[in-house]
């Protein structure tokens, strides 16, 4: 069954556009046995085990082996989006020929600023500099704002070229600033170091593409965050992970259902979808479409990815019960 026919038969009304994803671009896979390994931009090395892996495996960071994330930088080579301008652009004219009247979400090129510093500085690195080296960690931050400016203004300036900009609906940008139990760091930190750059980005944006929302994939306990995110100019959230601390789903509508569309939080991916009977997956599905579609604002969609190990009839008591209740 081809990809635009299975989408028809899910009723699925919007279509993603946008830079290809790691580990999308074949060319560049190694196989070593049953491992597949990828660097990518940033010079990340990947790994994936074919016979035991679901996602790739970090296995290397090109700032850990230095002192300070300046002296780094004086090494590292920053990645240049006009070397994949060309694959970008030519990804961009054959996706839209999958795409009639279907509403468009323009996706983002690479993770967020956190995460891809991280992934730049290695873990515990990162996180003592944000301490420690605060200037250092600006710069990075910098380095990764640069590119994904640059990916914005020429995906823009192709949808303005192809006379495409009045379809498109959606942004989507991303970046984890929570987890189970709290922010990723102090939310001052965030506001100041993090969500400032986003504001700065999602301005451009929408200069240039009027009137488009700006999506944020944001996992975990992010809910202190919320009110800087939606001054910064964030329309719509995702995934709304109403397991981790301070979710609650009522008093996230509540409070911010008039300011934001929740694109998610349809039912539990770390548990329920997985490990609950149909039953009970019906009955947490219908309860959190009781909670956040009354007024709007809501698109349904699990927590986050559904898993390989979710039983089939547990996705159809999801599916099935979204088709019942969930349809405005």
């Amino acid at each position: 069954m081809s990809l635009p026919i299975s989408l028809k038969k899910l009723n699925c009304d919007i279509r993603r556009m946008g830079a290809r994803r790691i580990p999308d671009f074949e060319d560049i896979v190694v196989q070593k046995g049953n491992v597949k390994e990828i660097t990518d931009v940033w010079g990340c090395l990947w790994k994936m085990d074919e016979l035991k892996d679901i996602y790739y495996n970090q296995y290397s960071w090109p700032l850990e082996k230095y002192s300070s994330i300046g002296e780094g930088l004086k090494h590292y080579k920053v990645p240049d989006i006009s070397v994949h301008a060309d694959i970008i652009r030519k990804d961009l004219s054959e996706q839209a020929k999958n795409i009639n009247s279907s509403g468009i979400i323009i996706d983002r090129n690479c993770a967020g600023l956190t995460e891809t510093s991280l992934r730049i500085r290695g873990y515990e690195n990162w996180f003592i500099d944000t301490v420690m080296d605060q200037a250092g960690v600006e710069q990075l931050l910098d380095v990764v704002l640069e590119y994904k400016w640059k990916y914005w203004d020429l995906v823009i300036d192709w949808l303005t070229e192809n006379n495409m900009t009045d379809r498109i609906s959606v942004i989507s940008e991303c970046d984890d600033l929570g987890t189970q139990t709290s922010t990723l760091l102090d939310p001052d930190f965030l506001r100041k170091k993090v969500i400032s750059r986003f504001r700065n980005l999602w301005s451009h944006i929408k200069h240039r593409l009027p009137g488009v929302k700006i999506f944020m994939h944001t996992c975990g306990s992010v809910r202190i965050l919320l009110p800087d995110l939606i001054e910064a100019g964030l329309d719509i959230y995702n995934p709304v992970q109403f397991t981790a601390a301070n979710m609650d789903l009522k008093e996230l509508k509540n409070d911010f259902g008039r300011d934001l569309v929740f694109w998610g939080g349809g039912v539990n991916t770390q548990s329920t979808l997985r490990d609950g009977s149909p039953q009970i997956v019906k009955d947490e599905v219908k309860k959190i479409i009781d909670i956040l579609a009354p007024g709007g604002g809501f698109v349904f969609t699990t927590v986050h990815n559904i898993q390989e190990d979710v039983p089939p009839e547990n996705f159809w008591a999801m599916w099935d019960t979204l088709m019942e209740y969930g349809i405005y």
